[in-house]
């Protein structure tokens, strides 16, 4: 193995476990944020907040696919072979356009929106600056591979959000505006935190206004039809909890919304990975990426379903502690599995048809699911009025989703795990069928004794990454 490819080997190993560090502190904030607030305050005012964290989810589609493009064109690069001049010019586009979008969107609520709905949209529109500028920050780290400051930044922003959330809670701070103000302050302080190592790429000479006006229209169609792809992903879920909203009222929203916190949990390690992974994908040989993807996948796959596991031990910590959201548990059980398959999408196909340019495929995949999943929860909802048959929707189009990205990919690398999909989707449903149908004794054994039997289906794959160690150089 030469000293390059040793190198780069290290590199990956380096940044993945410095990101599972980050996300250990990512994990320790949210654990605040999604079991110990909610004790702490109204049902409804935790209804309201995440209100606010819902559609505040949604601004990052403001920035019209700039940002996504600058990931698409910029990745292969090293810090110092950026066109500095260039992106700072990007940057003071996405400044002006998000500024006039936050104060435009504020005159509008401020005079035709009351209620709580006022002060909510008032945030959310404020967030429209927030959540992109620390994008823009963060991505530019990423892109350039440059991890370790990725790390500081981020552990900086969640703990300042940790922080300032355990003293509203010290302070027995109840209104939610305090908490949605909070996540805001976190996203500016994590600016000033990247503006502090890259002040380079925000102060300074840009290219001419002619020239930036160009760059622009190229980074949004290189990155508008991934934007689409991603967000149409995103609505999968966030599609439902609106409906959910809308139809049985802001209390039961929350109820749910606390089940898809918890779920979020465990997709925290995950989320982490992808961050690293694509730009060494960018980097790699193209003969190298199919052996890699089956290494990742054989690894990732039955560590998730192990995880599902923690569903029963959870159930009897979360009734002890919030009593108040034990019928939360139960949608829980039914939407737990869709991180097995949000994972795979995140950490995997998403990463692989973006380093192959397929946004198209990616585009056409979550068009599809999108228009198939919405239909379904509006039946669910306003025709058949049945919230459980919507919540298996979910876990079924997420499912397909990720299903129909594996294909594509698999395709393109020419690997054949066919035989995995229905192996995983038996797994899928007898988990949701022990959690949901079965007393919690029985259930509980029933799916460890089935996982014993999936794991030992899987030991040689298991066996062959465990064995897996880097080459000495030569």
């Amino acid at each position: 193995m030469t000293q390059t490819k040793l190198k780069s080997k290290n590199s990956i190993k380096s940044n993945v476990f410095l990101s599972l560090f980050v996300q250990v502190i990512s994990l320790v904030v949210s654990f605040i944020l999604n079991l110990i607030v909610p004790k702490f305050i109204p049902e409804l005012s935790y209804a309201h907040w995440q209100t606010f964290v819902l559609y505040a989810g949604y601004v990052g589609v403001l920035h019209f696919g700039l940002l996504d493009g600058l990931v698409l064109r910029y990745s292969q690069y090293d810090y110092d072979q950026l066109d500095k001049p260039r992106i700072r010019s990007q940057f003071r586009a996405l400044l002006l356009g998000n500024s006039f979008i936050t104060f435009t969107t504020m005159l509008f609520v401020g005079i035709f929106v009351g209620g709580a709905n006022k002060l909510i949209f008032i945030l959310v529109a404020l967030s429209v600056l927030s959540r992109n500028l620390f994008t823009y920050t963060s991505y530019i780290f990423q892109i350039t591979n440059r991890i370790k400051i990725y790390a500081k930044l981020v552990i900086s922003q969640r703990l300042f959000f940790g922080v300032f959330t355990v003293v509203l809670l010290l302070l027995h701070v109840e209104n939610f505006y305090m908490y949605c103000i909070a996540d805001l302050c976190a996203d500016f302080f994590g600016v000033l935190v990247g503006f502090f190592y890259n002040k380079d790429m925000y102060i300074g000479k840009a290219i001419p206004l002619t020239e930036s006006m160009k760059e622009l229209k190229s980074n949004i169609s290189s990155g508008c039809m991934l934007l689409v792809a991603n967000w149409s992903s995103a609505l999968l879920i966030s599609g439902a909890k609106m409906i959910i909203q809308w139809h049985w009222g802001d209390l039961i929203f929350g109820k749910v919304s606390f089940s898809f916190s918890i779920s979020n949990l465990f997709l925290a390690f995950v989320t982490a990975i992808s961050v690293v992974l694509f730009p060494q994908l960018k980097r790699m040989e193209k003969d190298k990426l199919p052996q890699l993807y089956m290494t990742i996948r054989n690894a990732v796959t039955p560590v998730l379903f192990i995880s599902l596991l923690c569903y029963y031990p959870g159930c009897l910590v979360l009734e002890r502690w919030l009593p108040k959201y034990v019928e939360s548990l139960t949608y829980l059980g039914i939407m737990l599995p869709i991180i097995i398959y949000a994972s795979k999408v995140s950490l995997l196909t998403n990463n692989y048809l973006k380093a192959y340019r397929a946004e198209k495929k990616m585009l056409i995949v979550n068009v599809i699911a999108v228009v198939s999943s919405m239909t379904a929860f509006l039946i669910s909802a306003y025709v058949l009025d049945n919230m459980n048959l919507m919540l298996y929707f979910i876990v079924f189009f997420i499912m397909m989703r990720s299903v129909l990205s594996e294909i594509i990919v698999a395709g393109i690398i020419h690997v054949n795990i066919k035989k995995d999909f229905i192996i995983e989707g038996f797994m899928t449903m007898a988990f949701i069928l022990c959690a949901k149908h079965m007393k919690f004794v029985t259930g509980c054994l029933v799916y460890a004794a089935l996982l014993v039997l999936y794991l030992y289906m899987y030991k040689d794959s298991l066996k062959q990454f465990i064995r897996v160690k880097p080459k000495k150089a030569e």
